[in-house]
């Protein structure tokens, strides 16, 4: 029954370098940060045919993440994963959305400081 199935597609690790964080440390130099996206599809807008002009190519989501991340100074996780979400969750076919952040090298003590923001559970 087609009406039980969800579709989901997944970035994750996209890995980008942007000038994100409030210390002074931070600020001084673009550090790397990662990005999940989990992406939510549209049930009714599963591709009839194998052809990406069907489909939401990924590759999009790739670019538009990363040309986000580098667009500008980010003082905060927050407004880094806001603006992704707001872009991505514009795109055709998308119904929920997902977008974690991660700076893995803020500190040498902490795998990573993280945040996410979704509008599914």
């Amino acid at each position: 029954m087609a009406d039980a199935l969800t579709r989901r597609f997944f970035l994750t690790g996209i890995e980008t370098i942007c000038s994100i964080g409030i210390h002074d440390f931070e600020k001084a130099a673009p550090q790397r940060v990662l990005i999940d996206i989990e992406v939510m599809l549209d049930p009714e807008m599963e591709p009839a045919i194998d052809n990406i002009n069907d489909a939401l190519n990924y590759d999009e989501i790739r670019q538009t993440v990363v040309n986000i991340s580098q667009s500008r100074h980010f003082d905060l996780q927050e407004t880094l994963a806001r603006a992704v979400f707001d872009a991505v969750r514009s795109m055709k076919s998308v119904v929920g959305l997902r977008v974690r952040t991660s700076k893995p090298d803020v500190y040498k003590d902490v795998n990573e400081a993280a945040y996410q923001l979704s509008d599914f559970a």
